[in-house]
């Protein structure tokens, strides 16, 4: 009986083990790579371009605006400076994302001027999606705070790689879309 008492407190003892072990989060339930919100909403913005293009082409606006974007820079760097994060790495960081979104523009009036009846006839105020520019703006300079000792980290190249492929897919980027976040987020790893 004593054979049995110890070999059954031994199963109850691995059994317990192997429970424990069940509950630890493995790196497949834990939560997702650490710039995946950045990188989504760095997506998230470049998918503003669509609108902010129907809106130019509707009323005839340039698609580049020197002005604005130095607006974007200046509030992006100041918000850096506030946050402890080096500015001229997000001054970087957001040349990169307003470029990759006015290639996303030029790109809509291209296929517009060649094909005018696919073109917009209506288009959200301007305002509206500069105020959503905005606001992704401030998360975006959050998330490089948040996430700066990954940034930096050896690999950057390698969680940003993953969060990007992950944003792809969860937002159903296109071929488009996937190249013009691979431009945006370029300079993130130092």
């Amino acid at each position: 009986m004593t054979t049995t008492a110890s070999g059954l407190r031994v199963g109850i003892a691995v059994a317990g083990a192997a429970l424990a072990l069940l509950a630890v989060p493995t790196p497949a339930q834990a939560e997702p790579p650490s710039l995946f919100a950045l990188v989504d909403a760095a997506a998230q913005r470049l998918e503003t371009a669509d609108a902010v293009a129907a809106s130019k082409w509707i009323t005839h606006a340039p698609i580049e605006d020197a002005v604005r974007e130095q607006q974007v820079i200046d509030a992006v760097t100041a918000a850096a400076g506030d946050v402890g994060v080096d500015p001229s790495y997000v001054a970087r960081a957001f040349r990169d994302q307003i470029d990759a979104t006015v290639a996303v523009q030029y790109d809509r009036f291209g296929e517009w001027k060649l094909d005018p009846g696919g073109a917009p006839t209506a288009a959200p105020d301007l305002s509206d999606s500069r105020a959503t520019i905005d606001a992704l703006n401030r998360t975006m300079v959050s998330e490089i705070a948040a996430q700066w000792d990954s940034l930096r980290a050896p690999q950057c190249d390698v969680d940003l790689e993953t969060a990007s492929n992950d944003v792809a897919a969860a937002r159903d980027l296109d071929a488009e879309y996937r190249r013009a976040l691979a431009f945006a987020t370029r300079s993130y790893c130092q």
